[in-house]
């Protein structure tokens, strides 16, 4: 297999599971695609939490100074909330999918530029997206997102039932979000330490619960404007630890 194989995979998994959920979705009843998508909302909350977890993770917290391990994550997302605001990450991600609803779609929905959002970020953000992307391009092998794939999978079908065709557009800024994690591991390798990670991990939980909230409609958080957030956190966790 290829550096870049996963992702690759992963392209084919939500635009397969979108065209299935697109062309059998509307002979499920409302009441049953609501359902199913409140059961997904659920599911991210979940997964936000596994994600956080890596907060009380021994190795984590002894890496840092005392008290740093939720501080690290508390500034990763004030700074990151305060960049992506500066560059309207959201409002392009908006634009972007406005665009593709005038090119790709007759209708006027707004179900349209809600599934490509939601789906945008939901799929490009977490563990298995960023750590999957440079693991394989470090060349250490495809399995998180080959897992991811297959999660993905299942989860489009339901969302295009749901939001249509707007589901399967968010490929493109999957397909670039992961291919450029899997070119940074391609290029500096294995070079990343376990508390980097771990602090990439829980500011990916948080953006994962706030979709979440999006997903089953509780609260409508600027999601993009926080992924900067992802970028930073290593930086500060790297900060903290040289005062440990």
């Amino acid at each position: 297999m290829f550096a870049g194989f996963g992702t690759v995979l992963n392209i084919f998994g939500i635009a397969a599971g979108s065209a299935l959920g697109t062309s059998f979705g509307n002979r499920i009843p409302v009441v049953t695609r609501k359902l199913v998508t409140e059961a997904l909302g659920c599911v991210t909350i979940l997964a936000a939490v596994d994600a956080l977890r890596e907060l009380w993770n021994p190795k984590f917290i002894g890496a840092l100074p005392k008290g740093w391990s939720i501080l690290t994550v508390l500034a990763s997302l004030l700074l990151g909330a305060i960049l992506g605001s500066w560059l309207g990450i959201e409002s392009r991600l908006e634009k972007f999918g406005s665009l593709l609803r005038q090119r790709f779609s007759k209708s006027h929905d707004g179900r349209f530029l809600e599934g490509f959002l939601t789906a945008s970020l939901l799929f490009a953000i977490g563990p298995l997206a960023t750590l999957g992307a440079i693991s394989d391009g470090m060349g250490h092998g495809s399995q998180q997102l080959i897992l991811k794939s297959t999660l993905d999978f299942i989860t489009s079908i339901a969302f295009a039932a749901t939001f249509g065709w707007g589901v399967i557009l968010s490929v493109i800024p999957v397909g670039i979000y992961q291919g450029l994690w899997t070119l940074a591991g391609w290029a500096l390798g294995n070079v990343m330490s376990e508390y980097q990670v771990g602090a990439m991990t829980c500011v990916g939980g948080v953006l994962l619960f706030c979709i979440g909230l999006r997903v089953l409609d509780i609260k409508q958080i600027a999601v993009g404007n926080l992924l900067p957030a992802i970028f930073i956190a290593p930086i500060i966790a790297t900060l903290a630890h040289q005062f440990h």
